[in-house]
């Protein structure tokens, strides 16, 4: 046989179900969240490298140049 609760035990399970949803709505945002700066935390740090690359490829080059820049004669 199937017990049969009270209006009241109703109730109390329905209002248990929303706030169960809205806890696991919350845990999957955060979640969501954390992916996308975990995303974008890597992603600058391979810019990072590349900049960082490309600058020590760059410097001998930039050294052994003349500079653009002229001194003004005094």
């Amino acid at each position: 046989m199937k017990p049969t609760h009270g209006k009241s035990r109703q109730m109390a399970e329905i209002a248990f179900g929303d706030i169960q949803t809205q806890f696991f709505a919350k845990n999957s945002a955060a979640e969501e969240l954390l992916s996308v700066a975990q995303l974008r935390d890597a992603k600058t740090q391979r810019l990072r490298e590349a900049r960082l690359a490309k600058e020590l490829a760059d410097q001998p080059a930039s050294m052994s140049a003349p500079s653009s820049r002229r001194i003004k004669a005094r």
